[in-house]
């Protein structure tokens, strides 16, 4: 009788008993738990972006674009640049010239309940 239960206890019917399965407790010799171990990401690339303005323009008006155009943006000249990371506004700041190229001072850092906010 007590091999015909193990055998409907697997499901397949092939007479081996089915054992629980013991799993590896989740912390390492310092007591601390791997969730709390993020060093892994710390290694992520992430694309950081700094937006200067935007504009909308007719395919026409595109087309007609040349050497020299200039493109009007929706900023206006001394507002703050929007820094984004992977498509995400996580500060503003405005631009610096360092060693001849261009860089951004952070002035303003997005709280994390306003990125929560973007997200929805």
């Amino acid at each position: 009788m007590e091999e015909q239960d193990a055998q409907t206890q697997d499901g397949a019917g092939t007479g081996e008993a089915v054992q629980d399965h013991e799993f590896q407790n989740l912390n390492d010799e310092s007591g601390k738990t791997l969730e709390q171990d993020i060093d892994f990401l710390l290694d992520i690339p992430v694309e950081i972006t700094v937006e200067l303005g935007t504009s909308r323009m007719l395919i026409k008006e595109l087309l007609q674009l040349g050497q020299g155009s200039v493109i009007e943006l929706e900023k206006l000249a001394g507002e703050p640049m929007e820094i984004r990371a992977n498509s995400r506004l996580i500060a503003r700041g405005e631009v610096v010239v360092v060693n001849e190229k261009f860089g951004v001072r952070l002035t303003d850092i997005i709280s994390p309940s306003e990125r929560l906010t973007q997200l929805k």
